[in-house]
C-alpha cells in the first residue's frame, strides 16, 4: 500500500488533459484540504481558548532563549530563511522547471507548487481565524503580520521538502536515494526547532505546522495520478 502510493508517478504515464488535471486536483486535494482546514481551525481555536494557550509551553522557549549564543543565532537565522516566502516559491519554481525538462510530464512537475499552495492557503486562512499571540520572549525576527499558529514557515518547508523526499525515490542510485531523501527530511525538522529558538512560535505551532506541511504534501501527491490502466487496457495494442 505505502510502496503503491509512494510511486504512484510511475503507475501511469498518459498525460492528462488540462481540465482532468484541475478535476482532480479539486477532487483530491483542495476538498480534502478543505476538511483538514477545519480540524487544524478547531485544534488552533482549543489551544487559543480552553487550554489557555498552553501556558507549560512558555518553558520551551524560555529554555531556548537562555541557550542563545551568537553562533546560534547566526545558525538558526540561515535556517529559519531557508523557509522564507520568495525562498520556497523560488525553489519550488526552479523544481517544477527542472522536472518538467527531466521527465516532460508537466502534470508530474506542478507537484512541489501544488503542496506548497495547498499549505499557504490552509496555512493563511487558519491564521486569521485563530490569531493566537506570539511567545513571551525576545523575538529575533520582526514578527510577521500573521499569528503565531501555525508556523508558516515550518508549513512551508514541510510541505516542499516532504514533496522532494518523495520525488526522490525516482532516484536510481540507492545510497544517493537515502541520502537526498533523509537530507530532505530533515529540513523541516530544523526550521521549526530554528522557529522556536528565535522566539517566534511556540510548540505547538511548529507541530501542528509539520502536521499542516505533511498533509499538504500528502494531498498534492494523492492528487498525482489516474488509476493504473487495467490489464484489458494495457494488453491493448498501440493504434
Amino acid at each position: 500500500m505505502i510502496h503503491e502510493f509512494v510511486h504512484r508517478w510511475d503507475q501511469d504515464h498518459q498525460a492528462p488533459t488540462v481540465a482532468t488535471a484541475a478535476r482532480d486536483i479539486a477532487r483530491r486535494a483542495l476538498l480534502p484540504a478543505a476538511a483538514w482546514w477545519a480540524v487544524l481551525v478547531g485544534v488552533g481555536l482549543l489551544i487559543h481558548g480552553p487550554l489557555n494557550d498552553l501556558q507549560a509551553e512558555s518553558a520551551v522557549n524560555r529554555w531556548f532563549t537562555a541557550r542563545r549564543t551568537p553562533t546560534l543565532d547566526t545558525v538558526s537565522l540561515y535556517t529559519s530563511n531557508m523557509a522564507l516566502t520568495f525562498v520556497i516559491i523560488g525553489t519550488a519554481v526552479a523544481a517544477i522547471l527542472l522536472l518538467w525538462w527531466r521527465t516532460r510530464q508537466w502534470w508530474y512537475a506542478i507537484l512541489p507548487g501544488l503542496a506548497v499552495g495547498v499549505q499557504s492557503a490552509v496555512f493563511l486562512s487558519t491564521t486569521l481565524v485563530v490569531g493566537r499571540e506570539r511567545p513571551e520572549v525576545e523575538m529575533l525576527d520582526e514578527a510577521p503580520p500573521t499569528s503565531s499558529y501555525p508556523s508558516g514557515h515550518t508549513g512551508a518547508a514541510t510541505a516542499l521538502y516532504l514533496t522532494f523526499a518523495l520525488l526522490a525515490q525516482r532516484i536510481r542510485t540507492p545510497w544517493l536515494r537515502v541520502l537526498v531523501t533523509v537530507l530532505c527530511l530533515l529540513v523541516p525538522f530544523a526550521v521549526g526547532t530554528a522557529r522556536i529558538y528565535r522566539g517566534m512560535h511556540h510548540v505547538s505551532d511548529v507541530v501542528m505546522a509539520l502536521v499542516n506541511g505533511t498533509v499538504a504534501a500528502v494531498l498534492a501527491w494523492r492528487y498525482l495520478r489516474l488509476s493504473p490502466p487495467s490489464s484489458s487496457e494495457a494488453a491493448r495494442p498501440a493504434a
